[in-house]
Order: structure tokens, then C-alpha cells, then sequence
């Protein structure tokens, strides 16, 4: 990776959006830009209303080089052995390229290789290694994840990378892709995507959905944004509704929780 210092300078290819609640407002196409290191900037234009007491401005880097002293052509900070593997990967993907298993979901197929697959979960790799059917069998069920949810999941095994909207659409159903299939960057990306966007309208939810899958950061958020911000007295008919539905091992966590936060703030 070549070393970045002021002769070099960066030039930049990104996608700027800038989000409020589920909803992107603005959204701007970088490509190419050099940037000096004493003062530069990207303008994107909105109105932006009182209301909103909060946004999120989501920054997607597709390239970064560093500009040659002597004037040759820029250098990518990325090998461009790592690129192509990749572009390599989706390519397989997509063209169903040798494919050697075929992952059935509750509405259609998709096929698949079984190396990326093991390479990118544990469970997967499981399934494939031990004396298991799955080891011998051609296709894989998995009927409580649609094809596009499957579509999504696997663009982002093969690529490390979902389209914003389809991520935002279906987080929750990768969310229990990844913590089934154990991929957990995909699960840290979904837990912090959740946090982004909490309100009163969905943090009983956020807190069942950290409790489920073991989310330490969400369930944080959601205890402090009901008991430090005190937004609690504004759902409290809904959260005592919420706390009476829910089991008891549950309703004991969240209320021993509760006790703790409540002092701490």
C-alpha cells in the first residue's frame, strides 16, 4: 500500500447520502476528486427541517488513490489484485459461474459454491466438512429466508457489500442470516445500522431484537434512549403492554437492566 503524505495527495471516488430515519434526503456522486490536505470539501445541497433532531451523512468509498509526484498515472490505495478477486467473486456469483450447490429459499433458488460459502461461515463450513447430509447433498434448504434475502445475503458473502436501500429494506432478515450462519461482520453491521435510526416507534422492537440475538450495543442504546433521554414516559402504556407479553427470564434481564442504567445516568 503506498504511503500517504503530502506529495501524494488523495483522489477519491464516493457516494454521499444523507439519511433520516429510513429515508435518504440527498444524495451525491464523487468520482475522481483530488483533495488537498489544508482545506477541501464535497457541498451537497438541502433543506433540512427544525424536526429532525438528528440525520445520519453515510459516506461509500468505491475508490481511493494517491496522486504520483511525477505526474504518471494515480495509484489505487486497494491492490488491484484485491479488486479484481472481488469483482471476481460477484462475477461467479451472478453468472452462475461453476456452481456446485443450490440453496433453495422459501421462494425460488439461487446457486452457489460451497468454498466461498465455508470461507466466509463457520456453519457453513461445518455443514461441508463433517459427516453431515448437507455434505452430500447438492442443495441446501433453507426455507425461512426468501430469495431476496438470500440474494442479499450472498452479495455480501461473496462481496462484502449490499446496495444501501436493499440492506436498510432487509436488515432484520440478515441480521438472522448472520447470527444463524455466524458471519459476524455482517451481524456488527446490522447491529450498528439499527442504532442509527431508534425513536419511540421502535425501540420496544430494538430492544426485544438485541435481547434475541445477543446485541450488547443495541440493547445499551435502546435502555439509554428510554431512560436517560426519559422517552419512556412517552410509550409507557405500550411498554408495560410490551413487558407483560414477554417472557420472564426476558422481563427480568431488561428490568435488572433497567436498574442498573437508572443509576448510572
Amino acid at each position: 500500500m503506498p504511503e500517504l503524505h503530502k506529495e501524494r495527495l488523495p483522489i477519491a471516488s464516493f457516494d454521499m447520502r444523507v439519511i433520516i430515519g429510513r429515508k435518504t434526503l440527498a444524495s451525491a456522486k464523487t468520482r475522481d476528486k483530488q483533495f488537498n490536505y489544508q482545506s477541501d470539501s464535497v457541498r451537497l445541497d438541502l433543506v433540512l427541517l427544525s424536526m429532525f433532531s438528528y440525520l445520519i451523512i453515510e459516506i461509500e468509498f468505491l475508490d481511493l488513490k494517491t496522486a504520483s509526484p511525477n505526474g504518471s498515472e494515480p495509484c489505487s490505495i486497494w491492490s488491484e489484485k484485491c479488486i479484481q478477486n472481488t469483482s471476481s467473486l460477484g462475477k461467479m456469483l451472478s453468472e452462475s459461474i461453476h456452481t456446485d450447490i443450490t440453496i433453495l429459499a422459501s421462494d425460488g433458488s439461487i446457486g452457489a459454491h460451497r468454498a466461498v460459502l465455508a470461507t466466509r461461515s463457520p456453519v457453513f463450513n461445518s455443514m461441508f466438512t463433517h459427516d453431515l447430509q448437507e455434505k452430500e447433498l447438492s442443495a441446501i434448504n433453507i426455507s425461512d429466508m426468501s430469495i431476496e434475502v438470500c440474494q442479499a445475503f450472498l452479495n455480501y458473502l461473496y462481496s462484502n457489500n449490499i446496495p444501501y436501500q436493499h440492506f436498510i429494506t432487509h436488515r432484520l432478515d440478515l441480521l438472522k442470516a448472520a447470527d444463524k450462519y455466524d458471519v459476524s461482520d455482517l451481524k456488527d453491521a446490522c447491529q450498528d445500522s439499527l442504532i442509527e435510526d431508534i425513536d419511540s416507534t421502535n425501540v420496544l422492537e430494538r430492544l426485544q431484537t438485541a435481547f434475541m440475538y445477543r446485541l450488547p450495543r443495541l440493547k445499551f442504546c435502546c435502555i439509554q434512549y428510554l431512560v436517560k433521554f426519559q422517552k419512556i414516559l412517552d410509550i409507557k402504556e405500550e411498554f408495560i403492554s410490551f413487558m407483560q407479553s414477554a417472557d420472564r427470564e426476558f422481563v427480568s434481564e431488561v428490568f435488572n437492566q433497567f436498574l442498573t442504567d437508572w443509576t448510572g445516568f
